[in-house]
Parts: structure tokens; sequence; C-alpha cells
């Protein structure tokens, strides 16, 4: 039996295919079903994660009902701007969180925890992509002390 170019190139393929298909699957399904065990774990509530959107469907259609109906001088903005966050926090409390595609978005507004989470900013970093210190600088882009260092 030899062994040609041509079946160690299909070889080669065939791992690379599985390799990326392996990767896909975890980006999509895996690590966001095990980050939702971890945050139920940690006390916090919501929806159960859909597949690659998450709640922007439904985020979406609640955001165009709510922008179709009239609003009056006395009625609460909240229900209007954001309505499914208003619906999120009423269905599952002050600690819940939401899903934005394949990554959770935690809702904290306990004013302790809050603290918490500031005081300690070398522990909570901010998500962010390579290239978005070149293209926006601020303070939404900084990191660490430098994120909290307001020069005047």
């Amino acid at each position: 039996m030899s062994i040609t170019v041509t079946s160690i190139l299909v070889s080669i393929v065939y791992v690379a295919v599985l390799r990326w298909a392996w990767r896909v699957l975890n980006w999509v399904w895996f690590r966001p079903k095990k980050v939702e065990r971890c945050l139920r774990q940690q006390g916090f509530a919501g929806k159960p994660y859909r597949l690659l959107f998450g709640d922007w469907k439904e985020k979406s259609d609640m955001l165009k009902e709510a922008r179709t109906k009239p609003i009056g001088l006395s009625d609460a903005l909240l229900p209007r701007v954001m309505p499914f966050l208003h619906q999120l926090v009423k269905d599952y409390g002050k600690n819940s969180f939401m899903w934005v595609g394949p990554k959770p978005r935690v809702n904290i507004m306990n004013p302790d925890q809050i603290k918490d989470v500031f005081m300690k900013i070398n522990e909570y970093q901010k998500p962010s992509h390579p290239l978005l210190k070149h293209l926006a600088c601020g303070l939404g882009s900084h990191e660490g002390e430098n994120g909290l260092n307001i020069e005047r």
C-alpha cells in the first residue's frame, strides 16, 4: 500500500476542516452554554441562549413595537426607549443577563455590586476588538487605571 500525495493532501484538508468546524461549534454553542451555566450558578437569571443571534430578534421586535405607540409627557421613558431591558428586569430581576449574539451582557443594578466592579477595574476587563484602539479613542476605549484618570 503506497501513500500518495493526493491522499496526504486530502488528509490535511480533512483535518483542517474538522478543526475549523470544531472552533465554530465551540464559538456558537458550547462556550455560550458553559457561560450561561456559570452565570446561573452565580445567581444571575435570564433567557436561555438561542443559537447565534441570542436575543437580537426579540429585542428589535420589542423596540419597533414600542416606537409605534404614542407616548405622553407623564409616561415612563424606559419602556419606550429600552423595552427589552425593561421587560428583562421585570421578568428576571435586577441581576440578569441577555444575549448579544453568542456573548452575554450582564445587567447589575445593585449599587454595592456596581461599586465593587468599579473598584476592581483590572479584574473586570472590557471586551474589545484589536482595531478598536485605532478607530476610537476616549474614556470607553481605555483599560485599567487609565480609564479612570480624568485630566483637567
